[in-house]
Formats: structure tokens, C-alpha cells, sequence
């Protein structure tokens, strides 16, 4: 219990509530052991109130009832007794150095000092002033102490201005209406979707390519007329397809239904260029469709599989925070593109992963390759994740595991090429999608894009002094070493982001063919990681600096497509869910105030600056991609910093976790499935020793007795049930209106 008792050292009385606040804590003159002197107080406490030091009593308590057995004893008075209980009597914490109050002691698992206070603390105790700390193989756990080696002080300081979302979260918890937070974020996100949608596009009115949106629909309308063998090899000079068998199967589909309303929208040839109202309202209805099926269901998953540990407020602002991802927005939604499938397929995976699934981790992570091929920029992590946690089975469980992954992937990549396979097919037609897939011959990267290549082929000129083959074998290797620092460790399940945001980072700076829209696979980890961060943390400022940046780089792009006030309003929404002001000096040590000022501040100024510049003068004839080369130079620097900070905070939270190295043999069989959601892992042994309790199995999902443990870590049947429900009644609703739609245009 902590007293805010204030003693008047010079007078030898207590002072009261008034003058409390101008005095110091500073000990008395006679008084030396300060421990010593609370157990000795609380002793004499336990005894009687009679015999309690007199001389120290004076020094710690403040005006009250006068003590009946003693006058010269004040104590404070209560409502419910004249006299208060003496156990209540405590006696100050010494003041520490200045210096030793910014020390952090993570390492020793104490949190760091507060600051100086002028309240009195509670008397020292012989037994541990914190719980011991149990080994939760959490992802979300990680976040909740993260913020002790970045903070010092307490929590919030008082100019600290809290987020939107988290009051907006606060206020539907405070009014009972927790049950609706997520639908009214779903619903909130939808109307952000429709509402870019009514905007511009790629290519629109630019004949004769167009754009994307183009492209998009016209993949629509050959993958419903033409037959399996000529969607890779018809009119590749417009528009042929040149994404994965699943992206076609896709589009065939909504080709179907597109066409089941108005014909016309799809007609072979006739219809290229089209741009009527009710074929526009068709494919941005579609993006939404898309990701109610993939994306939003992903998310939600999500966020109760990866940060089960925290509270239903936490997990709503985490869903808020990724809802509204404002380049995924620009990208999909006004852009116009399907990368939300890909990342939902993705995420979906990382949830069967954490939950042990790992074989239908293994298929929606195929899927999602199926999806995009740009997916590959994820392989090297989840990867070695797998063939890590085969390794660390033992041969037995470890070797079926790998046969059961190596099966399944198989299978289903067979199935997804099915059509371009005998005997549907010439085995040669099989090569179709994969060189189409596979563009080597477009060069090194497309347009002004923030990677390595783009940026120092303002100076090195690359394409005139080496040869298309050995810049292939350049960018795969320096992308292979881009990606091995965080390879090579010991892939724990929560370092699975981290790994996949080094892994992604390194295919975006390095990589062969690389567009501007790619940035969005390396937003998709370090935006998971953002969900869970507190605002003081070191993730909280890199992720939030890299979303911004990120949708920066993609300027060129967006003002090409005139969504200048989409850019603009969908940044400042998300950064005030969020709660970032980058203009905002940290309240923090000297280090921490440095950084921001010379990285955060200094981008943010440079940006705003080039968009001024932009805006009033106009370039000259000799340079004409002056801004968009600006735009690179400054994006780059950030991305490559990114990239350095995830294989810094990865090795950090791989050593927390238990060292570097493989370990000892885990123990056996625990009984129970321990998964990132699950904070009831075992608590034996002294701090560092997680890989001696079995707890390296654990950070790897592995599912064992699962059905003596279904009950643990998974939902309830009737949640369950509910769940099925609510999501089962979409395609219902979704039919009702295609044929509203179809009966009003028929």
C-alpha cells in the first residue's frame, strides 16, 4: 500500500494536506539505514501500537488524531475509526541519482526507476516487488514489456494527446456496445473503400492501355471467353496476363457474374476501354466483395489468435489500426488492384502457424503464391520457420511433419496448375504462366521506385555498363544476403514477423523487377507489429515513419492517377487513429530525442518540402523526373534503415527468447498446446531458461495432445457457431444484391 505521507524535516511535525507539495524527500539527519528502519517500523507495527519508535514516527506521519497512549503521536484520521491502523505507517524510499533513474534494467527483469517524486513510497519488502515473470510464448507479451529498454518515466506525460481510435474504442466499451466495435469498424472501413472508389483510377480516360483497372477487367473478359490454353498466350501486347493460375480463376469468376448482370462489360474485344457507370460501380464492388472473403476475416483472426493475451480494447484498436492501412487503401481502392487477397491468404497463414495448423498454414500460404507471385517475398521466412520446427521435432515427429508440408504443398500447387497440365494440355503449355509470371526481360525496375537500384542508378547508370544476365545475378544475391541475418536464426513464432519484414524488405531494396506498389508486402509485418506496440515504443515510431514513407514513395503514382486529396486524407485519417504527431518531440532520453529529430523530423520536413516545390515549380526540360527522383532519394534511406532495424530488433527478441544458438533437447511432450495465444506456459526455471522448459517447441505452434486441448486455446462451439453464422450469411446477402443490381439494369 503506498502512503503520500509528507514530513516537515525541519520542525520535527507532519505537515499537512496543503504543504505537502513544497517540501522535499529529503531523510532525516539522524535516520541512516532506510530498510532497515521500515521493518523495523512495520515489527514494532505488528506488535503494538504502543511501542512504536517514537523519533521516527514524528519524521512520517502527517497531521491527525493525536494517539491515545502517546500524545506526541499524530496519525491521520479515517472515516470509519479515529485511529488509524499503525501497519499503514511507512516510511520514504531514499532518493536515487538522476543517472540511475534512466538506467533501464530489462535485463534483470526490474523495471527502470521513476523518476523523483515527492510521494512517499511503500516500506522495502524482503520479497520480490514483481511477480515472477512466466515464459509466454506470446506474440502480443513481447509488446508489453518491449517499451521498458525505450521509455523511461511514466507512461503518458500529461501534453500526451491520446489516439482516436483508443478513445473512440473506450467510449463503445464505457457504453456497452463492445459487441458492435468490430462491425462498426468493418462497416467505417467500407465506407472509406466506397468513398475512394468514387474517385479516379489508373489509366482512366487514356486510351489506348489505360491502366490497371483495364488490365484488370480485361482479364475478366478473356478468362470467360477464351479456353485454358490462351489466357497466358492471347494479345500479350495488350494486357496479357501475367499473374498466377488463381488470379485467372478469380477473375473468370467475377468475369461470370459481371457478365450474368450486363453483357456487355465483358464482350471479347468489343469491350476494351470500357468505362460506363454501372461497370465501374461492378469492379469497385468487387475489391469489397474480395475482401470481406479474405482480408477482413483474416485480420479479425488476427487479432485474437496473435494478441490473445490482451485486453478486447487492445485488440479493437489493433484491428482499427489495420483496417485502415491508407497505402493498401490507395493501392486497391483507388489505384485499383487485388493485392488484399494476396495478404489475406498470407495473414490467414501466419494464423494457422500460430495456432498449429500447420499444414493449412501451408495451403493459404500457396495460395496466396497462386494469388501473386510477388508472395515470394515471404518464402525465405515462413520457409525456414517450417523446416526449422522439423529439424527441432526429432527425426520421427519431425520427419512426418516434413513429408505431410512437402505433400500438401505439392498438391496444391499441382491443383492450381491443374488446367495447364496433361492431360488437359501439352506439357509445354506449362511454361506460359511461368514466363509470363517471371519477367526477366523488362529490365531491372519499372518507373522511379525506392529501392537500391533506382537510387544509385542516379549516379552509377547500371544499364550501361553491365549486362541484363549479370545484373540478375547481382540483385539475387545481394537479395539472398539481404535476407540471411534473419535465416539463419532460430526462427521462433514470434519472430515470424520480424523474419518476414527483413525477408520482404530485402526483395523490395534488391530484387529483380520491382514496382512501387511492392512496398506493400513489407508494410504487411511491420503493420502486425504496429497493432500490438504501445505508442512509446521503438516499433510504434519505425512502423508508423515506414507507412508514411511507404505511401510517399507511391506520390508519382497517385498524382498520375489524380488522387491527390485521396493521398492526403487518407494519411491524416490513419495517423490520428494511430495518435503520431511527427512534429512532436519525445519525452525521452537525450538519445531518443536525437533520432527523432535527425530521422523522423528531417524525412517529414523533406517531404512536405519536395511537395511545395512540386506544387509551384515546375521542372525543367533537361531534368523532367526531377521530383520523382527526389521522392527516391529520400524514401530509400528510410527503407534501407527499416530493413537494418528489423534485423536489429529480430536478433534482440531471438536472444530473449533464448539465445542464439539451437539449445539443449527440448523436454517432453508438456500435454497441452502452447500457441502465441495461450499465457499459461510453464514457469519453472530461472529467467533465460526457455529453452530448457520446452518453451522453443511452444514458440514454434507445435500442436501436441490436440484433443486433450482443444478447449484451451480455442474458441467455444458456441462462439463458434456464432462466428459461422454471421460470416455464412454474407453470400446470401451478396446474391440479393447482384440480382437487385442485374434487375435494374435488365
Amino acid at each position: 500500500m503506498r502512503s503520500g505521507l509528507t514530513v516537515d524535516n525541519h520542525h520535527g511535525r507532519a505537515l499537512g494536506p496543503a504543504a505537502r507539495g513544497t517540501q522535499k524527500d529529503t531523510p532525516h539527519p539522524h535516520v541512516v539505514g532506510w530498510p532497515a528502519l521500515s521493518l523495523c517500523t512495520q515489527r514494532q507495527s505488528r506488535l503494538s501500537p504502543r511501542r512504536l519508535p517514537l523519533p521516527h514516527v514524528r519524521q512520517h506521519v502527517r497531521r491527525g488524531t493525536v494517539c491515545p497512549s502517546n500524545p506526541c503521536i499524530c496519525l491521520p484520521n479515517t472515516p470509519h475509526s479515529p485511529i488509524l491502523d499503525p501497519l499503514q505507517i511507512h516510511a520514504p524510499t531514499p532518493r536515487r541519482h538522476l543517472l540511475d533513474t534512466s538506467a533501464s534494467q530489462h535485463w534483470l527483469h526490474t523495471p527502470p526507476h521513476s523518476p523523483v517524486s515527492s510521494r512517499c513510497a511503500s516500506p522495502a519488502s524482503t520479497t520480490a516487488s514483481h511477480r515472477p515473470r512466466k515464459h509466454i510464448s506470446s506474440f502480443s507479451t513481447l509488446f508489453e514489456h518491449e517499451h521498458e529498454n525505450d521509455f523511461v518515466g511514466p507512461q503518458r506525460s500529461k501534453t500526451h494527446v491520446e489516439d482516436m481510435g483508443r478513445r473512440w474504442v473506450r467510449w463503445m466499451h464505457k457504453r456497452n456496445l463492445r459487441a458492435w466495435v468490430v462491425p462498426a469498424a468493418v462497416c467505417a472501413a467500407v465506407l472509406v473503400k466506397a468513398a475512394l472508389g468514387l474517385g479516379s483510377y489508373s489509366g482512366k480516360g487514356t486510351p489506348p492501355m489505360y491502366g490497371d483497372y483495364e488490365a484488370q477487367r480485361h482479364w475478366m473478359e478473356l478468362t470467360l471467353h477464351l479456353p485454358f490454353r490462351q489466357w497466358y498466350t492471347y494479345d500479350l501486347q495488350y494486357w496479357g496476363l501475367d499473374y498466377p493460375p488463381l488470379t485467372a480463376y478469380v477473375s473468370w469468376l467475377c468475369g461470370v457474374i459481371g457478365s450474368w448482370i450486363e453483357p456487355s462489360w465483358f464482350a471479347l474485344d468489343t469491350s476494351r476501354g470500357i468505362e460506363t457507370q454501372g461497370s465501374k460501380v461492378f469492379m469497385r464492388m468487387s475489391v469489397i466483395a474480395l475482401d470481406f472473403l479474405f482480408y477482413i476475416p483474416a485480420l479479425i483472426m488476427f487479432v485474437g489468435t496473435w494478441q490473445g493475451t490482451r485486453s478486447k480494447r487492445t485488440q479493437h484498436v489493433a484491428l482499427l489500426t489495420l483496417l485502415f492501412q491508407p497505402a493498401l487503401l490507395l493501392v486497391d481502392s483507388g489505384h485499383f488492384q487485388y493485392n488484399s487477397v494476396m495478404l489475406g491468404l498470407t495473414i490467414l497463414a501466419l494464423n494457422f502457424f500460430a495456432t498449429g495448423r500447420d499444414l493449412l498454414g501451408a495451403v493459404c500460404f500457396v495460395l496466396s503464391l497462386g494469388f501473386k507471385q510477388m508472395a515470394l517475398y515471404y518464402a525465405p521466412a515462413i520457409g525456414t520457420y517450417l523446416l526449422a520446427k522439423c529439424i527441432f521435432l526429432g527425426p520421427t515427429k519431425g520427419t512426418t511433419l516434413f513429408i505431410h508440408l512437402a505433400s500438401v504443398s505439392v498438391a496444391t500447387f499441382l491443383l492450381l496448375f491443374l488446367p495447364f497440365l496433361p492431360p488437359f494440355a501439352p506439357i509445354a503449355t506449362i511454361l506460359d504462366p511461368i514466363t509470363r509470371m517471371f519477367p526477366f526481360a523488362r529490365g531491372l525496375f519499372e518507373d522511379k521506385v525506392a529501392n537500391f537500384w533506382c537510387a544509385s542508378n542516379v549516379v552509377l547508370k547500371w544499364k550501361n555498363w553491365a549486362s541484363p544476365a549479370s545484373l540478375i545475378r547481382l540483385s539475387t544475391a545481394m537479395t539472398a544476403l539481404g535476407f540471411l541475418p534473419k535465416t539463419i536464426h532460430t526462427p521462433f513464432l514470434p519472430l515470424l514477423p520480424y523474419a518476414l519484414l527483413n525477408s520482404s524488405m530485402s526483395f523490395f531494396l534488391f530484387s529483380f523487377q520491382v514496382h512501387e506498389k511492392t512496398i506493400l508486402l513489407p508494410l504487411l509485418p511491420i503493420t502486425l507489429l504496429l497493432s500490438g506496440a504501445h505508442s512509446y515504443s521503438s516499433v510504434y515510431s519505425w512502423a508508423v515513419l515506414a507507412n508514411n514513407v511507404a505511401v510517399f514513395s507511391m506520390w508519382p503514382l497517385l498524382k498520375r492517377d489524380g488522387l491527390g486529396m485521396q493521398y492526403i486524407g487518407t494519411l491524416l485519417l490513419w495517423n490520428r487513429l494511430v495518435g503520431h504527431n511527427p512534429f512532436q518531440t519525445p519525452k525521452r532520453t537525450f538519445i531518443h530525442i536525437l533520432s527523432a529529430l535527425l530521422i523522423t523530423q528531417v524525412v517529414y520536413t523533406a517531404a512536405i518540402s519536395l511537395h511545395l516545390l512540386e506544387m509551384f515549380i515546375m521542372p525543367s526540360a533537361r531534368y523532367p523526373d526531377i521530383y520523382p527522383v527526389l521522392n527516391v532519394l529520400i524514401s530509400t534511406p528510410v527503407f534501407a534503415l527499416t530493413w537494418l532495424w528489423s534485423i536489429k530488433k529480430g536478433m534482440e527478441v531471438a536472444w530473449a527468447l533464448g539465445g542464439p544458438g539451437p539449445g539443449p533437447t527440448p523436454k517432453a511432450d508438456t500435454g497441452r498446446r502452447l500457441s502465441v495465444s495461450s499465457d499459461k506456459m510453464s514457469t519453472e526455471g530461472a529467467p533465460g531458461s526457455f529453452r530448457q522448459t520446452g518453451g522453443r517447441l511452444a514458440s514454434l505452434g507445435y500442436a501436441q495432445a490436440r484433443r486433450k486441448t482443444l478447449t484451451e486455446s480455442s474458441p467455444t462451439s458456441s462462439e463458434v457457431e456464432k462466428d459461422l453464422k454471421v460470416w455464412a450469411s454474407w453470400p446470401k446477402v451478396w446474391y440479393e444484391n447482384l440480382m437487385l443490381v442485374r434487375a435494374i439494369y435488365v
